[in-house]
């Protein structure tokens, strides 16, 4: 029912490739959905490969099984041409996980080295919980994040050294009251944050679980997490943002929002762009008077050439119509509009 979790099929992996290639905030795509129709044994390897048949974007993605990681490497070596040209230009980014506290399991310390050897990106997913599987304050957090990323990096670079590798994360400042693990906390972020410098100060590049909600439904609060996070992302110089789309503690994945956090990543990635002075501030005196002659700059040389660059402007489900437009268009909400844009662009597929 319309609202309500279910486990994914081939046909929603498929729909989730396709809309995350037609959404143009996103660099690339995850296998962030599990197919329930195929068998168990086989699901890291099937979820690659509906990724890859439905989108050509890169594709961050992770293994379940050691013995998958040569069949999805095999998979990507042939979307590539073969093996050289994927190890000169990576397109896969492979989550390495360690577990808390303070160990790597035969399968994840595989996978750092299965990574390294073949020249794809590892990406270290360090998971402290706070006061669950890691000290309670922030700072413990941050420091055992940091201790499990740096024996990854060891693990890493002792099978190849100078591999590529992602220094990343998904940390929760564990809610003692629900049990649960909030990825909308805002303290969560702050430990993201915080990881993020660090990382930035080693020179490498940083990913984070951000832009995401704890909401069971993309209402007001999944729009504040996801907004939230993802402004601070981009003030943090988070490279690598994972979470769009998600809800429910990272356990959901909605294809309306999904269309939704495109606009909110836009918006994240125009703040990071920053300001820029387009012109010689000896021109500017000028421009003024030219704007006070006419009583307007809306005409002017200057305004033509720039506006486009200076304004991100979102797509259909972002409403910034007059009232009286708005309701012509029927008085639709956001959810709405998201649901079908997301219709319309699987139909053009």
């Amino acid at each position: 029912a319309a609202g309500r979790p279910r486990q994914a099929v081939t046909a929603d992996l498929v729909r989730f490739a396709s809309l995350t290639d037609e959404l143009p905030s996103y660099a690339a795509q995850s296998t962030g959905l599990i197919s329930s129709d195929v068998p168990q044994d086989i699901q890291d390897r099937y979820r690659l490969y509906v990724g890859l048949r439905h989108s050509s974007k890169p594709i961050v993605t992770g293994t379940f099984k050691i013995e998958a990681f040569k069949v999805m490497h095999e998979m990507l070596a042939a979307v590539a041409g073969d093996a050289e040209t994927l190890r000169d230009k990576p397109s896969a980014i492979f989550d390495c996980c360690p577990s808390p506290p303070l160990k790597w399991s035969d399968l994840t310390a595989q996978a750092l080295i299965d990574c390294a050897r073949t020249g794809l990106v590892a990406e270290l997913i360090s998971m402290p919980l706070t006061g669950a599987t890691s000290p309670v304050t922030l700072a413990g957090a941050v420091t055992q994040h940091c201790a499990e990323s740096l024996s990854g990096v060891v693990i890493h670079q002792l099978a190849e050294p100078g591999a590529p590798i992602v220094y990343g994360g998904s940390p929760a400042c564990f809610d003692m009251r629900k049990g649960t693990t909030p990825m909308g906390a805002i303290e969560t972020m702050m430990i993201d944050g915080a990881y993020a410098e660090i990382g930035k100060h080693l020179g490498l590049p940083v990913q984070a679980y951000m832009a995401l909600s704890d909401s069971k439904l993309p209402d007001y609060q999944a729009g504040m997490e996801t907004a939230m996070g993802a402004v601070i992302a981009a003030l943090s110089g988070v490279n690598n943002v994972s979470g769009p789309g998600m809800l429910d503690f990272e356990s959901c994945q909605s294809l309306e929002k999904l269309v939704l956090d495109n606009e909110v990543c836009g918006m994240a990635l125009r703040l990071a762009s920053g300001i820029e002075l387009r012109d010689d501030p000896i021109v500017t005196p000028e421009l003024m008077r030219e704007g006070i002659e006419r009583g307007s700059f809306l005409a002017l040389a200057h305004t033509k050439r720039w506006f486009r660059e200076e304004t991100y402007f979102p797509g259909e489900v972002i409403d910034r119509n007059a009232l009286d437009e708005w309701q012509r268009q029927g008085s639709k909400d956001s959810l709405r509009r998201a649901s079908e844009r997301v219709e319309k662009i699987l139909a053009s597929r």
